[in-house]
Order: C-alpha cells, then structure tokens, then sequence
C-alpha cells in the first residue's frame, strides 16, 4: 500500500533525451546529493538507458546537490575543459536550469539539457525552448493519492497494493496540451 515514486523519472527523462539525440553522442549527468537515494536512481536509471545504445556514452558525471548554482559551476568547469558534451541529463530542475544559465554564459547553445520533476520553473524553461524536456513528477497527485489510500485504510477498504501516480515527459511541442490539462 503505498504510492510509488522510483527511478522511472530517470529512464523516462533519457528516452526521451536519447530519442531526440537520434541515439548518438556524448551525456553529461548533474546528480543530485549523493546521500539522496533518489539521486543514486535517477543516475542509474540514466546510465542503464545510454548503455542501450552503442553510439552513446556518459562522458562526465557529478553532483551538483539539486542547486542552481551548484549546476552552474559544474558545467562551467565542463566547458572550460572543453569536453565533447551533446547533451546534459539533470536529476532535477534546478540544476538543468543552472545547466542553461552556464551554457549561456558560455553562449553555447547546441548542448541540449533535461530535467525531472516538471516544477514551474522548468516548465517555463521548456516552454521557451530553453530547456529539451522535463519530466513531470505530479506531487499533487502523489498527494492526493496517498489521502486516498489512508481514507480507504482508515474506512477499512480493500485497497491496492501499488498506486501509480504516472510521469509524464513535457517537451515544447506538448507544453500548451500538458498546461491546459494541468491547470490548478
């Protein structure tokens, strides 16, 4: 009984980053805190879709601690060094958005950046054609499932085991149809 939240965010986010990369090039991963066990499988997750494909490759990897800034400081230092990255996989948001703002600073614009978590933040970014994707992480409606599930435990109903608050990937192209359907 309970509402699940595991590494598919991850899996999900470099699909859909690998398919827009036609399945080649280099991946640059910002984690998250490694004491996270979320930012561990997010990674893996990552890892396990780019080791599918043989002409893609994770050619640096390292925490950014889900900071903004952080993230900018990291990327920075990627392409001070100049290393051949196609594309940034981001555990969450905020890094991706710090990805962008060193990518920017670098005026460098053909490296392509993804998120997880779907916050305002990287939704805005995707919806100006700043950020490739991000993968929404509906936290309402784990919520709200999670109430459910305690209602129906505490009204003693059969309930589930598994409730599966589905991801759902926002690019550019489905931004209007996603936001129209996810009003508040």
């Amino acid at each position: 009984m309970s509402v699940l939240t595991l590494p598919w965010g991850g899996e999900m986010q470099m699909e859909a980053l690998a398919k827009q990369m036609n399945y080649r090039g280099n991946v640059a991963i910002l984690m998250g805190a490694l004491s996270n066990e979320e930012a561990r499988e997010r990674t893996r997750a990552v890892e396990a879709v780019i080791a599918k494909y043989k002409q893609m490759a994770v050619i640096e990897k390292q925490t950014a601690r889900w900071q903004r800034n952080e993230a900018v400081d990291v990327v920075s230092g990627w392409l001070l060094n100049q290393r051949p990255i196609d594309a940034i996989a981001a555990n969450n948001d905020e890094m991706a958005i710090g990805a962008i703002m060193a990518l920017n600073q670098a005026k460098n614009s053909h490296i392509l950046v993804a998120g997880i978590d779907g916050t305002p933040d990287g939704q805005q970014f995707v919806k100006n054609g700043k950020m490739t994707l991000t993968i929404f992480q509906d936290a309402k409606g784990q919520a709200t499932g999670a109430v459910k599930v305690v209602k129906a435990l505490l009204d003693k109903q059969k309930v589930e085991s598994l409730n599966w608050i589905p991801y759902k990937t926002i690019t550019q192209s489905n931004y209007a149809e996603f936001a129209a359907a996810n009003q508040p």
